[in-house]
């Protein structure tokens, strides 16, 4: 992995929030990457239960005070960083009071879908894009990991598609099981052609459920990861449907060669060692 550059944009990573297989393997990939010789940037929501003071949180002024809209409204982005502890790993917090600042993730305290979830995916999608380009920073793979960061492929491919710094990047997508039931906000697909989306790139939106989002990033994804032992049968048939390259479920004790030879390989195209 010397020298590539991989973007990890997930919804979940420890140690800022509980260990599950998103969170763990969003922090156990890029270590993974940065051990050997590759250099890594890691997004994820600055959600509300995530304490600031704990964890070093500071404000980056410069990345920070850009205008992102949604469904017509202008969305103030606030970009916050940290390092995890004994890492040489940072990681980027895409923030906005109006998404992120409640004091929990995605459902609230009787276990319901938060009604804007849609929105916060928006956001987090165009968030991470336009601090990457700010960053100026291309990356050759980006790894997409949870459902809030499922926008991110169908936003690269079909809203920054002309974006030169992304030319040459791959897209990567964990799918890991079912993670909510019911939908997200019907009106979901109308706030994404607002943004001038064709209608055929949302085909599946017209239902957000967990499957049908996961399928639209797939459908622009170059490689596809299993990121769960039990993934949905309806979602391991439509990658498959696919033909593109696919890695099937790794232990997180035997992920890493696997990891690397995919991105290399099976990506990237290059031979491995």
């Amino acid at each position: 992995m010397k020298d590539k550059r991989i973007l990890y944009v997930s919804s979940e990573v420890v140690p800022y929030l509980p260990e599950n297989d998103i969170s763990s393997l969003s922090f156990e990939a890029p270590k993974m990457v940065n051990a050997s010789g590759g250099q890594t940037r890691i997004f994820m929501p600055r959600f509300g239960n995530i304490n600031e003071r704990r964890h070093q949180l500071h404000e980056v002024i410069r990345l920070s005070g850009m205008n992102l809209v949604i469904n017509d409204l202008d969305m103030p982005l606030i970009i916050k960083v940290a390092s995890i502890p004994k890492e040489r790993m940072q990681v980027y917090f895409i923030d906005n009071e109006d998404y992120f600042k409640r004091k929990a993730t995605l459902t609230d305290e009787d276990g319901d879908l938060f009604d804007d979830n849609d929105e916060r995916a928006i956001f987090f999608a165009k968030g991470v894009i336009e601090t990457v380009k700010k960053l100026n920073w291309a990356p050759d793979i980006i790894h997409v990991n949870g459902w809030l960061a499922s926008l991110l492929p169908l936003y690269l491919r079909h809203y920054y598609g002309n974006e030169p710094l992304f030319k040459e990047s791959k897209i990567v997508t964990s799918v890991y099981n079912r993670d909510f039931e019911n939908t997200l906000d019907q009106d979901m697909v109308k706030k994404i052609l607002f943004d001038g989306i064709d209608d055929n790139a949302v085909e599946h939106l017209s239902s957000p459920t967990y499957n049908n989002l996961l399928k639209t990033a797939v459908d622009n994804s170059d490689g596809v990861i299993f990121g769960s032992e039990d993934v949905d049968q309806e979602l391991m048939d439509y990658v498959d449907s696919k033909e593109i390259p696919t890695l099937e479920y790794k232990p997180r004790e035997a992920f890493a060669q696997a990891y690397q030879n995919f991105y290399l390989s099976d990506i990237l195209n290059e031979e491995v060692e």
